[in-house]
């Protein structure tokens, strides 16, 4: 059911990008109290972004979750700030997106969550 994405202009080689997919597939489990067996995380590095007419390091993320707890947004916010910094992000130059979609709107296993 979550699903975090982080694009950024930093160009990962592989083993980063893959030990960032790790943590964050971990992070968002356990901040959301979901199984990380339904966590899906894409990173996407090297992309042409600008933020506040530099490029500096930047990042775009976007957590969905069912159920996704809107009075706990600023802790996502600080904890997946505080993980992309691990890894070169200011969280000064971060933009995160945060969105709760109805079970209706969010498909699996050929039907979606809300039966």
């Amino acid at each position: 059911m979550p699903y975090l994405a982080i694009r950024t202009n930093l160009a990962l080689d592989e083993a980063t990008a893959e030990e960032l997919s790790r943590r964050a597939s971990t992070t968002v489990a356990g901040e959301l109290g979901k199984p990380e067996g339904y966590v899906m995380v894409e990173i996407t590095p090297g992309v042409n972004l600008r933020f506040g007419g530099s490029t500096e390091p930047a990042a775009y993320m976007e957590l969905k979750s069912l159920g996704l707890p809107e009075e706990r947004t600023g802790e996502f916010s600080a904890t997946l700030c505080d993980l992309a910094g691990e890894f070169g992000i200011p969280a000064e130059r971060i933009y995160i997106e945060f969105a709760g979609p109805d079970r209706h709107l969010w498909g699996f296993r050929r039907t979606t969550f809300a039966g």
